[in-house]
């Protein structure tokens, strides 16, 4: 790592630790991953920041947020100032103004009641797929359905797609969502990243949602991440089988998010 670089990392953490305290938090000194929850008027929204070897010189931080109270167009909207906010600075340290952006966004902000769905569906057998695309605009990327893992009765099954921007997201999620048994399953998680490419060079925008599975969707963000995945979304359903699984439901939720992006073509090597 480039010695400036290191020596402005290390600056702005020791600041920011000093700055929030105890909600900052080192997730991993080896991939320099932290978080911070960010509390205004009763809401909150956690930032994940995952620091690579050339920033702040030549690239941002790799960040995703946790806010499964906001809806998708708020979660676009503070993607975007966000990223403007880089684009602003570029070579520049940039994780304390996008702090203060989120406190920003919160003071006026309302989370939205999100529709509630059957979760009680039961499946004794690996669920299937409907066939029936035709209410699908023609424009929805190719999804990829990956192998489905079966666990003490609970049922997880990845999907993949190809995206380069939001209207695609939307897109995949729609059609996943007409079939009844991936609408009523107990989580839909996601996670994707998009490549976008500015005036000033190329920016990542990416976001991920748990559905109820706390943390879930970050991990699965986290390792698209790993896999420095680009303009890839991934949906993992589980269909609860009434057995809490504890920590193996998040090697099943990894394992399910590889393995349809493999199973796409996606998978970087």
């Amino acid at each position: 790592m480039d010695t400036a670089n290191l020596t402005k990392q290390n600056e702005e953490m020791e600041a920011l630790s000093a700055i929030y305290g105890d909600e900052w938090t080192v997730e991993s000194d080896k991939t320099k991953s932290y978080s911070i929850k960010i509390y205004e008027k009763k809401y909150e929204v956690v930032l994940y920041v995952t620091m690579p070897e050339d920033y702040p010189s030549q690239s941002p931080p790799s960040y995703e947020f946790s806010a499964p109270w906001m809806d998708r167009k708020d979660k676009s909207e503070l993607h975007q100032a966000l990223d403007e906010i880089y684009l602003e600075n570029i070579g520049k340290c940039v994780v304390f103004q996008w702090v203060e952006k989120i406190r920003e966004v919160l003071q006026t902000i309302k989370p939205k009641k999100r529709q509630k769905v059957n979760k009680t569906t039961k499946s004794k057998s690996p669920p299937k797929l409907s066939s029936d695309t035709s209410l699908v605009h023609s424009d929805c990327p190719e999804i990829t359905h990956g192998e489905v893992i079966v666990d003490r009765k609970s049922i997880f099954q990845g999907h993949a797609a190809e995206v380069h921007s939001i209207d695609d997201v939307n897109a995949v999620l729609t059609k996943l969502k007409m079939n009844k048994k991936i609408c009523h399953a107990k989580h839909n998680m996601y996670a994707y990243r998009i490549e976008r490419k500015t005036g000033k060079g190329n920016c990542i925008i990416q976001d991920c949602d748990n559905d109820g599975e706390a943390h879930a969707g970050g991990r699965m963000l986290h390792l698209m991440q790993i896999l420095d995945q680009k303009n890839t979304l991934v949906v993992v359903t589980r269909w609860y089988g009434g057995i809490q699984l504890g920590p193996d439901r998040f090697r099943h939720i990894n394992n399910a998010t590889r393995q349809a992006i493999e199973q796409a073509g996606l998978l970087k090597k």
